[in-house]
């Protein structure tokens, strides 16, 4: 590498003390590169930063370079391009096409939800509009510029970088770039260290800078087996004679669960019950396994199972042809932080009856309903009503996506000095400052805890 002479800049513009709306600007003197482009989820005062204009000056934007498809990371793409961002997009080909229905997706329901919004007269705006619609999307995509992982990209002659999986999703990657005789390591999500279907992350063996995710950084998932933890709830629910609600994020998680319940039932460790996967972006992503082989570990058989032995429901009336459908059974739905999406409409009938379960499967953020869910809220507002919970709720860690501490930790281990600096991002207060202390402690490396709008000179 050559010797670092010229200026170089961090800015987080999200995913800073709170783990949604990553954004992270590079700056040289004459080059600026976006990290991510996500969206502000979970708290009010969160989600309103979406509507406030970023501090950067587009035309003055270079590239962006996306780790994953989740919206927390790519779902603000259509805002910056309806402001006037023409350059490229760099995603992973999974990445890509995964990005394309997150953002179809969440155009459709924002237009939905605003003209709901207007019918039933609940939003204190007049009227309620949309921050981005599907036609915005239209004008993203082509901007995309795949590549796939461990090929370097030259980006200018300042700027240059390559993706490696890091087992978090379908197509997530780090990022290894170098600028300015700096190598700097973006972690996006990280995986864990035995993914239930992807292969580990990529251990690399230098870096100056390291920004690193810290959604889990104080706590050690579970060691219990998926499979058993999501058996006993299942067969706890059949006795009662209860429907199993499981809001479900549509990629990564939905598959695990899909795989974890059609081994199940095939070994008898549950009744033969209908599984409905209710998620029409679930379905979708879960037809990209057969086309991206080579970024997982499951089989055909095991891919076409996952669409085969299960009830897929695309359209919203046959969703009220499964609610009308009585006794048990079980419904995939999303979304994964019940924030939206077909599992609503489930959570108004079931909600208030305690023979039902809902299982939460991942990370609940402040602010949504999965989170008051998990934290014993007695009642839920759905589209402008309260409703009140009567359903038994659960929640399982060990199919969680994120590393652990330990798995932070191991995956920093392979480093064979220490780096200049390592920021962490992308977790509440609490986990941030637990895994700082963790990795000083451990490996006795300089760690500064990335703030929102901060800027750093590396």
């Amino acid at each position: 590498m050559a010797q670092a002479t010229n200026p170089v800049q961090l800015q987080f513009l999200g995913g800073a003390g709170t783990v949604t709306g990553s954004k992270i600007l590079l700056k040289t003197a004459k080059y600026q590169v976006l990290i991510d482009c996500g969206l502000f989820q979970g708290l009010k005062e969160l989600r309103l930063l979406n509507w406030k204009k970023l501090p950067i000056e587009v035309e003055m934007l270079d590239a962006i370079i996306l780790t994953h498809g989740h919206l927390d990371h790519c779902g603000y793409l259509p805002v910056l391009v309806r402001d006037g961002y023409d350059g490229p997009i760099y995603a992973t080909p999974p990445t890509r096409d995964i990005t394309e229905i997150i953002l179809r997706d969440s155009a459709r329901i924002q237009e939905e939800d605003a003209a709901q919004a207007n019918k039933g007269g609940y939003s204190k705006h007049h009227p309620a509009v949309a921050l981005y619609t599907e036609e915005d999307v239209e004008y993203t995509m082509p901007l995309f510029k795949t590549v796939t992982d461990g090929k370097w990209v030259k980006i200018n002659e300042d700027i240059a970088f390559r993706f490696g999986k890091n087992g978090h999703i379908l197509g997530s990657a780090i990022i290894e770039l170098h600028c300015e005789g700096r190598k700097i390591i973006f972690s996006g999500d990280l995986g864990r260290r035995n993914p239930l279907i992807l292969e580990p992350p990529v251990r690399l063996k230098e870096a100056d800078y390291i920004v690193l995710e810290s959604t889990y950084g104080d706590r050690l998932h579970s060691t219990i087996s998926p499979y058993q933890e999501v058996a006993q709830v299942v067969n706890e629910t059949y006795k009662k004679g209860g429907v199993l609600i499981i809001p479900s994020f549509a990629v990564e998680r939905t598959q695990e669960l899909l795989l974890i319940l059609n081994t199940l039932r095939a070994d008898r460790s549950i009744p033969s019950l209908p599984i409905y996967l209710d998620t029409p972006m679930g379905i979708d992503v879960s037809e990209l396994y057969l086309k991206y082989r080579d970024w997982h570990s499951l089989t055909d058989n095991e891919c076409n199972s996952m669409m085969h032995e299960v009830h897929l429901v695309r359209k919203f009336e046959h969703t009220l042809h499964v609610l009308d459908n009585k006794g048990p059974k079980i419904v995939i739905a999303g979304s994964g932080m019940v924030t939206g999406g077909r599992v609503l409409y489930y959570l108004e009938q079931l909600l208030d009856k305690r023979q039902n379960t809902i299982l939460l499967v991942g990370y609940q953020a402040p602010g949504t309903r999965g989170n008051l869910l998990r934290g014993g809220s007695g009642d839920i507002k759905i589209h402008g009503r309260y409703y009140q919970v009567q359903a038994e709720v659960r929640h399982i860690g060990s199919l969680s996506a994120h590393g652990d501490q330990a798995d932070l930790l191991w995956w920093l281990s392979t480093l064979k000095t220490a780096p200049h600096q390592v920021f962490l991002n992308h977790g509440e207060a609490q986990a941030s400052e637990a895994l700082r202390l963790k990795i000083n402690d451990t490996l006795q490396w300089p760690v500064t805890i990335a703030e929102m709008g901060k800027t750093y000179e590396l």
